[in-house]
């Protein structure tokens, strides 16, 4: 037999073709002796025809076998017949009890449950009777005594065979079980993969939306915090112009709403390519913002201060263009409406964290007067919170009328690398 075979498949085989080769075995040994058992004519004749029958049945169940149910009552009448065949030929002639030693095996394949010690028994009585000495039936009170201790020995042998038929039919149960919660398993995978692969389709579907969304607030935010800002003080200095007759003074406000104008497009065209701000380009946050707070107070005429605290380290692009932009968020909201005399703007390293404050002593405002950030419109204290919130930061306002206003952004220090 091939060794890739499983152990159900062994069996499957000897089944199927043990009882031939069993049965020939047995045929040989009984005609070799003959002439010792002292068979008469009429027993040759009778032992001829009986295995004849014997072959037959045998032909005629493994062309039937692969239709029929094990246990069922062709499976059972097979195993009757075979073994009333194989008591007449033991009979006959002992040598016959290697046929129906196949009894044994697959008894409890062909049998129910109920039957199989029955069957057992049947088929020790033939071993018995055939190892006894004269054959069936015995011939003298020795023989009988011989017939009784074997027959006990296969009794103790049915024992031990029902048991291993008990266990094999056990482990076929289970088998079967395990076969069929494992088909139950596969389906509900099949299902579960069909689902997540629906549910994988909508999340791609959904993240693709998310992201565009967070790109037009993005590209919203930088408009807002760039051309818009230099917009407005490219008006302020128009309108400066038209309200004085010097034509030095005149020619600063020009020269000053020319380079707002042309930073402005700069800063448009870095946001488009979602690039850093300009400031940052060519220089580190801390510088970024000097040379911010200088401009904004060159331009509003407004007194401001800035000051770094901390060991000053390399930033993650994405932290330092966030910080930069609250920065010029907050003091573009004091020029407008803050009407402040002095501003004031602290970066400080913090090991982990970096916090950025805007102070100024204008006339403040009522937080609660302030309309919640929605995403669209204005760009104020909602869109420098979620500008922090993107990058794992906080934005805290404190201010009340009369009494200025502090703008404090705390960021995870990401360091550059």
């Amino acid at each position: 037999m091939s060794s890739g075979m499983t152990v159900e498949q062994r069996w499957a085989q000897f089944y199927r073709y043990g009882p031939y080769t069993l049965l020939g075995i047995a045929v040989l040994m009984a005609a070799l002796s003959s002439g010792l058992i002292g068979m008469s004519g009429a027993e040759m004749y009778a032992t001829g025809g009986l295995v004849t029958v014997a072959w037959a049945l045998q032909l005629w169940w493994g062309r039937t076998e692969a239709g029929v149910p094990a246990k069922s009552s062709a499976a059972g009448a097979y195993y009757v017949l075979r073994t009333l065949i194989a008591f007449a030929l033991c009979w006959f002639n002992p040598f016959f009890s290697i046929y129906a030693v196949v009894g044994y095996f697959d008894v409890g394949h062909l049998l129910p449950k109920r039957f199989v010690r029955a069957g057992l028994l049947c088929t020790a009585v033939i071993m018995a009777g055939s190892q006894s000495g004269s054959g069936m039936p015995p011939a003298s009170p020795v023989n009988w005594a011989a017939f009784g201790a074997l027959f006990v020995l296969h009794a103790f042998l049915t024992l031990l065979f029902g048991n291993l038929s008990a266990r094999e039919e056990e482990r076929t149960r289970r088998q079967t079980a395990t076969i069929s919660e494992l088909e139950l398993a596969n389906t509900r995978l099949e299902q579960a993969l069909a689902e997540n692969a629906t549910l994988h389709a909508q999340l791609l579907l959904q993240a693709r939306e998310a992201g565009i969304a967070d790109e037009r607030r993005r590209l919203a935010a930088e408009i807002h915090d760039t051309i818009a800002q230099g917009l407005t003080g490219v008006i302020a200095q128009l309108q400066a112009v038209t309200s004085t007759a010097d034509p030095a003074v005149a020619r600063e406000h020009l020269d000053r709403a020319a380079g707002l104008a042309r930073h402005s497009l700069g800063e448009a065209r870095r946001s488009v390519r979602n690039l850093v701000p300009a400031a940052l380009e060519h220089d580190d946050l801390p510088g970024a913002l000097a040379r911010t707070v200088t401009g904004w107070a060159e331009r509003t005429g407004v007194r401001a201060d800035f000051t770094v605290t901390g060991t000053v380290e390399p930033l993650h692009d994405e932290v330092g263009a966030t910080l930069l932009r609250i920065a010029e968020e907050s003091l573009s909201n004091a020029a407008r409406h803050a009407g402040a005399s002095r501003a004031g703007v602290t970066l400080s390293y913090m090991g982990d964290e970096i916090t950025l404050d805007v102070r100024d002593d204008g006339c403040g405002f009522d937080p609660a007067g302030v309309p919640p950030y929605t995403g669209r419109g204005g760009f104020g204290l909602g869109g420098m919170r979620a500008r922090a919130e993107r990058i794992a930061g906080t934005v805290t306002v404190e201010t009340a009328p009369g009494l200025g206003t502090a703008v404090s952004a705390r960021v995870p220090l990401v360091r550059l690398g």
